[in-house]
């Protein structure tokens, strides 16, 4: 498994569950994690949105109509409001079992549980933490995020030691917050071709940016970088320019066999997906 540091001569990368084992299970569910772990991946990756009273639940979207039976805004509900929806049966019948797992339980998921769930797995398991915004609270989420990280003794890992947590986000300016408050946590700032308003600079004649002067253009401290897989596509020079310096290549959501050779050859240090069990399948089959 890669550390979380820098970019290295390991020929596999690190494979992350995407909310989960979320091809097969409800995302962001209890379940969906635990099959994860079954699977052997390396990490989990979960979307955090603060609820009104002040909680930390995995939900990836604004609203909850989509992933649960209820309707309305996560920051304008309380916990106890979302712990009344059905976060599981949208997905549809037929999903993964864990066995001993209590199955009335449907209600959200909180962030508080998911650590709770990573620090007693039997084996090694990492966690990379997306903090969504724009958010009414602003910092008021990293804040929370890092007390809550705090808790659970994550917050700061010891100097030499891979962390557990990292942190990800689109908002360069929420990976500020993370690192003054807690310098020792990994930082993956994500990005896309639509981020970067490239499918606009094709079709307008708009010149693409420069891979190597926008990777060169993080903020200090941040050591990830992540791309989507469709920029990784268009720009496979990408990974290049952020090994040369010193940052390691995180990339999502990669789900296609075709998608994750792209990976290898290019020496990612990280892929995200949706179905951990099948890119560790043809790992094997690569030998990688």
């Amino acid at each position: 498994m890669r550390t979380l540091a820098a970019a290295t001569t390991v020929a596999a990368p690190q494979v992350v569950a995407h909310r989960g084992a979320s091809a097969d299970v409800a995302e962001h569910t209890l379940a969906a994690y635990e099959k994860a772990i079954a699977d052997g991946a390396d990490a989990l990756e979960c979307d955090v949105r603060l609820t009104r009273d002040g909680h930390l639940v995995c939900v990836h979207d604004r609203r909850v109509d989509r992933t649960s039976d209820g309707r309305g805004v996560v920051s304008t509900l309380e916990l106890a409001d979302l712990a009344q929806l059905d976060f599981e049966s949208w997905a549809g019948a037929g999903r993964w079992q864990a066995e001993g797992v209590d199955r009335d339980e449907r209600g959200v998921l909180t962030l508080d549980r998911l650590l709770d769930l990573v620090r007693s797995a039997d084996r090694p398991v990492q966690l990379a933490i997306e903090t969504k915004h724009p958010t009414r609270w602003a910092g008021r989420v990293e804040r929370s995020l890092i007390e809550l990280l705090d808790r659970h003794g994550l917050a700061r890992p010891r100097p030499g030691e891979a962390s557990t947590v990292r942190v990800m986000s689109f908002s360069s300016t929420a990976l500020r917050r993370v690192g003054e408050i807690a310098p020792g946590l990994p930082l993956v700032w994500l990005t896309s071709r639509h981020r970067l308003g490239m499918s606009a600079g094709r079709a307008t004649g708009v010149r693409m940016p420069a891979m190597g002067g926008l990777v060169a253009g993080l903020p200090a401290g941040i050591g990830g970088f992540g791309p989507s897989i469709g920029l990784l596509r268009e720009r496979p020079d990408l990974v290049e320019a952020a090994h040369r310096r010193g940052r390691a290549v995180h990339v999502w959501t990669v789900d296609e066999p075709a998608d994750l050779r792209l990976c290898l050859d290019l020496g990612v240090d990280v892929v995200i997906t949706n179905r951990p069990a099948a890119l560790r399948s043809q790992l094997l089959r690569l030998g990688a």
